[in-house]
């Protein structure tokens, strides 16, 4: 049952990041530079993590983003139960997580293309970013339903 969760995380991990990939590439070749509203799609290079925070650690982000990735999967192999749990959401948040690494490799920062911008001015952000976000919400989600059924 545990290696049949893991082959639908990992093939679910590889359709996102593959996705995000395609999305980018597409974004690259074209130099996007859409403008309209709400949402401009406009090509840009993250050198940092959510808005641009820790820019400052440069090329050294992405091995703390790997060594980060590990330390997650080290701690989900030791407490297996999580994983049997949550395989769908860490499933996206890995895939999306590598894509915005691989980013920082091939490109010197993660591809972001995605600009919010009516009523207030957002960060430039991509689907590997949605696509974490989802992960989280439903990480969460399902903590809070199971402490729900549980009382």
């Amino acid at each position: 049952m545990y290696s049949l969760r893991f082959t639908k995380s990992f093939c679910i991990a590889l359709i996102v990041f593959v996705l995000d990939q395609l999305i980018k590439w597409w974004a690259v070749k074209e130099h996007i530079n859409i403008q309209a509203t709400p949402i401009s799609l406009v090509l840009v290079y993250n050198k940092g993590v959510a808005f641009s925070m820790f820019s400052w650690f440069e090329e050294w982000l992405k091995y703390l983003q790997i060594l980060l990735m590990f330390g997650i999967a080290w701690y989900l192999y030791k407490n297996n139960e999580l994983f049997k749990i949550y395989y769908i959401p860490i499933g996206i948040l890995f895939g999306a997580a590598a894509g915005n690494i691989v980013d920082r490799f091939i490109h010197g920062g993660v591809v972001d293309y995605i600009y919010w911008h009516y009523l207030f001015e957002f960060a430039i952000f991509n689907f590997a970013d949605i696509m974490i976000n989802i992960s989280v919400a439903l990480i969460l989600l399902m903590i809070f339903l199971r402490r729900n059924k549980e009382n």
